[in-house]
C-alpha cells in the first residue's frame, strides 16, 4: 500500500513513531503535523517526523488518504469535530486513544453520517516518554495495535487502517470496544494508578527524601510508568471510569486480604499469592517472548 498523504494530530510519541514508521517503509509520499502547539510541530518538522505544519484543519484534510488522532483522549470529540466538515469521502480516520467505548460516542457525535469512516483504534506501545523527541521508527515492531470496529466500518477500510500499522511492525488484533476498556482497565490503567499512588504516597511522607536515596530497581521497574504524561491519564481513567472503579475494588479487596494474612503472621497465605502471582509472570513473560521472537523470525 503507496499513500499519497497522512494527517497526523498529536506529533509526539505515539504519532511520531507512526510516521517514521511509514517513512521507513517507504509508504507515504507527504505527512501533515496538526496540534495544539505550533513549537512541537516545528520541532517535529525539524526531526524529520513531518512534512508540512498546518494550521488549518481543511487544508490539512485536502486529499488525505488517513488520518491518525495520536491526541489525549478527552480532545478527541473536538477533533473529530473539527474534522468533520472538511473529511472527503475518500479518506479514513482513525485514532491512537488507550479508551475506546467514550471515543466511539465522540465520534457518532461528531461525524454523523460519516461514521463509518471511522475505524477506531489502540496501539499497545506505549512509553513514559513524551513528545517529537521520544518518537521512534521501530517503537511498533512486534507490537499490538487493536482495532475496535463498528457496525458502520466497510470492510475494505478496516484493512486499509490494519494495512497502514502493519506497515509499521504491529500485529492487529480486534475487540468490541466495551472489552476492550474493561481489558485494559485490568491491565494498564488500573497499574498506571497504582504506580502514581505509590510514588505520591511516599512523595508525601516528611522523609522523602531519605526514601528516595534508598530506592532501588525494584522500585524503578514497579514505578517507571508513573512518569508519562499526567494529562494523558487523568483523561484515561475519567474517560475508563466505571471499569477502572470495578478493577481498583476488585484490586482493594485483594491487597486487603493479603494485609489481613501480614497482620496474623499467615505465612502460607502469603507465599500462596506470591506462588500463583509468580507462576502467572512467569508464564506471561514466555508467552510474551514467543510471540516476539515469532515476529522477529517473520520479519526476517
Amino acid at each position: 500500500m503507496s499513500l499519497h498523504k497522512v494527517v497526523i494530530f498529536g506529533v509526539g510519541l505515539i504519532g511520531g513513531s507512526f510516521a517514521l514508521a511509514l517513512k521507513k517503509a517507504r509508504a507515504v509520499e507527504q505527512i501533515v503535523g496538526v496540534g495544539r502547539s505550533l513549537a512541537t510541530l516545528e520541532r517535529a518538522k525539524e526531526l524529520g517526523i513531518i512534512d508540512v505544519v498546518s494550521t488549518s484543519v481543511a487544508q490539512a484534510l485536502q486529499d488525505a488518504d488517513v488520518v491518525l488522532i495520536a491526541a489525549p483522549v478527552a480532545q478527541t470529540g473536538a477533533i473529530l469535530a473539527s474534522i468533520a466538515p472538511h473529511l472527503g469521502a475518500d479518506t479514513l480516520v482513525t485514532d491512537a486513544g488507550s479508551t475506546k467505548s467514550d471515543v466511539v460516542a465522540a465520534a457518532r457525535a461528531a461525524l454523523g453520517k460519516k461514521i463509518g469512516q471511522f475505524i477506531p483504534g489502540h496501539p499497545i506501545a506505549g512509553r513514559e516518554s513524551n513528545g517529537p523527541e521520544a518518537a521512534l521508527a521501530d517503537l511498533y515492531v512486534g507490537k499490538k495495535v487493536v482495532l475496535t470496529p463498528m457496525a458502520e466500518n466497510d470492510a475494505a477500510d478496516i484493512e486499509r487502517v490494519a494495512l497502514a500499522w502493519r506497515l509499521c511492525g504491529a500485529q492487529l488484533h480486534q475487540l468490541a470496544a466495551e472489552e476492550h476498556d474493561s481489558v485494559f482497565a485490568a491491565v494498564s490503567h488500573l497499574p498506571h494508578l497504582l504506580a502514581y499512588a505509590l510514588v505520591d504516597e511516599i512523595a508525601s511522607k516528611p522523609h522523602a527524601a531519605r526514601l528516595f536515596d534508598y530506592a532501588a530497581s525494584g522500585f524503578r521497574d514497579f514505578t517507571r510508568i508513573a512518569g508519562s504524561s499526567p494529562e494523558m491519564w487523568r483523561d484515561i481513567a475519567l474517560a475508563n471510569q466505571s471499569a477502572l472503579v470495578l478493577e481498583l475494588d476488585a484490586y482493594i479487596t485483594h491487597i486487603t486480604a493479603l494485609r489481613g494474612a501480614l497482620a496474623a503472621g499467615d505465612g502460607a497465605a502469603m507465599e500462596a499469592v506470591f506462588s500463583r502471582a509468580q507462576k502467572a509472570r512467569l508464564d506471561w513473560q514466555r508467552t510474551i517472548e514467543r510471540a516476539e521472537q515469532s515476529s522477529q523470525e517473520g520479519g526476517d
